[in-house]
């Protein structure tokens, strides 16, 4: 176990300073950003399925990439979780007398990094191996995600940039690594009864 410091000796000003514009903006808008924050994750599962159906109209090769995505996704939470464990922060709205938009997690769901940015950053990053359009505008969502996670007062900056560090950069190894499968591998599954799956 590494004994993290204090989040807010990192970026506590900062966390303060989103947390009370956040008190201070439009209901609408927290119930908005909450309502992102709390169920964003869903749209990116929906880009995975979008970008499976596309691909598998394009040939066998294409629709196993899209395959791949959420085997990164699933391996950057895996990564995230990890570090987790091992730094042990606690969340900022047990440490700080802030009232936040979100109930504050259970002692023990630690802080650093955020799952909630990595898997989207991981889903991100992997879907521009599918599609350049998708990957861009999940980019997006991702960067909202970050963002909402700290608006709320769940997480603290630096947790949310780590979590996108994190979960882009083993999205990005596993989906290199598993392009490089042997050549014809996705042909030869398309013969079998997976072509449903790999191709239309």
């Amino acid at each position: 176990m590494i004994l993290a410091l204090t989040g807010s000796s990192i970026d506590g000003p900062l966390y303060r300073d989103v947390v009370d514009l956040a008190h201070h903006s439009p209901g609408r808008l927290d119930g908005i950003v909450t309502l992102w924050s709390t169920y964003g994750l869903a749209v990116f599962a929906l880009l995975m399925v979008v970008g499976w159906w596309r691909a598998r109209r394009i040939d066998a090769t294409a629709g196993m990439t899209a395959l791949t995505v959420p085997v990164a996704v699933l391996a950057a939470f895996g990564a995230d979780a990890g570090l987790k464990l091992l730094v042990r922060e606690d969340r900022p709205c047990r440490g700080l007398p802030f009232r936040t938009l979100e109930a504050c997690p259970a002692p023990g769901d630690w802080s650093f990094p955020s799952n909630h940015t990595a898997i989207a950053a991981a889903a991100a990053v992997a879907l521009f191996f599918v599609s350049r359009r998708l990957g861009l505008l999940a980019c997006g969502f991702a960067v909202a995600m970050a963002a909402s996670r700290v608006w709320v007062g769940v997480h603290y900056p630096h947790d949310v940039l780590v979590g996108a560090l994190v979960g882009g950069l083993v999205a990005f190894l596993v989906m290199t690594v598993l392009r490089r499968r042997p050549r014809g591998l996705a042909g030869r599954l398309a013969a079998t009864r997976l072509r449903p799956l790999l191709m239309s």
